[in-house]
């Protein structure tokens, strides 16, 4: 940790939605659970559930270190994401990879599964201070998830990338959601799980941030806060 939070000074509160406040591990292996089943993938090659769950949580994170860099766009992980996985289990079939793309992608943003104690943490800062929503995911669907989840009414803004012009960690995207809130840098804090796209684009952005660490990983970053439960945040701020 570098410094304490300046509590006093802050106008708004920016946080990231995947991960962060939407389960988003949850609710992938519930859509995904039920994909292998409505597919009938186990009978396609696909060993077993957890082998397919796995493989996905690989290849996925994979595209979306290179989207995040900027090295592949959004069509590229919607229609490469399943070829990889089902080639692993020598099951591929270009309709069926189209298939459980489109139901992925529609299906799992509509559950509403947040992290452990989201509602009562935004309850809390809602009152406090303006709040947006930072995100790098595709608009329709981050909209689809807040409302699922029932997120909406506890922000000000949703910014996207897509509305932006700018991904997480481009400071770019921080001064648009400062500037829709009429704030300056030093008025506002970042609360995200990622080191790379929420922590260090709010540092490019000289914006205080509060890594919400809730895997536990073990890191050297440069941070202010680090947190393991949301609730935390009500003793922060």
């Amino acid at each position: 940790m570098n410094k304490p939070l300046r509590k006093d000074q802050y106008a708004c509160i920016f946080f990231d939605l995947d991960h962060t406040l939407w389960d988003y591990e949850t609710n992938s292996k519930e859509t995904l659970s039920e994909l292998f089943s409505a597919y009938s993938l186990a009978e396609k090659g696909v060993s077993d559930f957890e082998s397919f769950l796995r493989e996905f949580k690989r290849v996925n994170a994979e595209l979306w270190v290179l989207y995040d860099a900027g090295k592949i766009g959004s069509e590229v992980i919607r229609a490469e994401r399943f070829k990889q996985i089902l080639s692993v289990f020598h099951a591929f079939e270009e309709k069926l990879c189209a298939e459980l793309s489109h139901e992925y992608l529609y299906t799992c943003p509509k559950k509403g599964s947040l992290m452990p104690n989201a509602i009562s943490t935004l309850e809390y800062l809602s009152g406090k201070y303006r709040m947006s929503i930072i995100t790098n995911g595709f608009e329709e669907i981050q909209n689809m998830k807040l409302t699922a989840g029932g997120l909406h009414k506890y922000f000000d803004h949703i910014v996207t990338s897509q509305q932006a012009g700018f991904k997480k960690p481009s400071r770019e995207i921080f001064d648009y959601t400062l500037a829709r809130n009429s704030a300056a840098c030093h008025q506002a804090v970042m609360v995200g799980d990622n080191l790379v796209t929420d922590i260090g684009g709010a540092r490019q952005a000289s914006i205080d941030s509060v890594f919400f660490n809730h895997e536990q990983i073990r890191h050297e970053s440069e941070i202010h806060v680090e947190i393991h439960n949301l609730n935390e945040l009500c003793e922060l701020l």
